[in-house]
């Protein structure tokens, strides 16, 4: 039996190789490739002898997935499957498994990473700092007294409130799937848009989230109010939160996800708009959360091969 790291899995080689042989030991033939490619044919070149396809964050689309004829089990070291062609996987009978809870402490990290140096102006008082400056004009905010909004309480959602709380924020949710919290407040969507001083999202990409937080729902939102988005880049209108930050209307974003992967074009209008604070797709990318998800990656194959899969998406 084979499987194919197709990708890097951001886990140095040896390292990464032992945890599979760790895991699996001689149950199957690793092959593992050091680069990462877009190109289909090429994809299909590295899977199609695979049973078993370890996959980040790469694209595999329909044609990949139908030439890669032998492929049993897809274990995505990813919590999103969306750059997954899900339908030729089915149709194929391919067995999806995610890799969900790898990255909780990381993103976390990162939403209270943005918005603290947003409320601090801490790259402004780093300036102001290496030219001689004062605080004059820096002075920021606390968390602590504000709203915070959570869209979205599966595991990162929760971890996210979690942390508001301690912070001293009121915490609100909005979630399809209510969970019982401490300190957690559900509100209708409408709601938590209108009364919240900061919003993060944190809702997977599908058809029902896709531009959930439109134009109309950005209206909502107070003048103070800070939007953060370290979920997926479609389930916000872009355009539309840009003119509300143009316009003054809102007081900033912090965004570490578009509609695309980055590179991200210097026309998007959220790289041209005023209030942002802007990362390229890093919430999740903590050194300790690729060992995390590289164990889960492996474990998923492990309980394959046992005939127990886990994590099916």
């Amino acid at each position: 039996m084979k499987l194919v790291i197709i990708e890097p899995l951001g886990v140095e080689k040896d390292k990464l190789l032992s945890i599979a042989r760790n895991a699996l030991k001689d149950s199957v033939e690793i092959i593992y490739y050091d680069t990462k490619t877009t190109d289909t044919q090429e994809l299909i070149e590295r899977g199609k002898d695979a049973e078993i396809i370890v996959v980040a964050n790469n694209p595999l689309n329909a044609e990949v997935i139908n030439g890669c004829k032998k492929l049993k089990l897809l274990s995505v070291a990813f919590t999103g499957i969306d750059h997954i062609a899900m339908d030729a996987c089915k149709a194929n009978g391919v067995i999806v498994c995610n890799c969900a809870g790898y990255s909780t402490a990381a993103v976390s990290d990162l939403v209270f990473g943005m918005l603290i140096m947003f409320y601090r102006n801490l790259a402004a008082c780093d300036a102001a700092t290496r030219r001689e400056g004062t605080k004059d004009g820096l002075i920021g905010c606390e968390l602590e007294g504000k709203k915070f909004g959570v869209v979205g309480t599966g595991a990162i959602g929760m971890n996210v409130a979690r942390i508001a709380a301690a912070f001293g924020c009121e915490v609100l949710a909005y979630s399809r799937t209510k969970k019982e919290m401490d300190n957690v407040r559900y509100v209708s969507l409408d709601e938590l848009m209108a009364e919240s001083d900061i919003i993060s999202l944190h809702v997977p990409s599908n058809a029902e989230t896709k531009g959930l937080i439109s134009a109309e729902k950005i209206a909502l939102m107070k003048p103070n109010a800070v939007l953060i988005n370290t979920a997926r880049g479609p389930v916000l209108d872009s355009q539309a939160l840009a003119d509300a930050l143009n316009n003054d209307k809102i007081a900033g974003a912090c965004i570490d996800v578009f509609e695309t992967e980055p590179p991200i074009a210097k026309t998007h209008p959220l790289v041209n708009a005023k209030h942002t604070i802007l990362t390229p797709h890093v919430a999740f990318a903590s050194k300790e959360a690729m060992v995390k998800r590289a164990i889960i990656v492996f474990d998923n194959v492990v309980k394959y091969l046992n005939g127990t899969p886990q994590n099916i998406m």
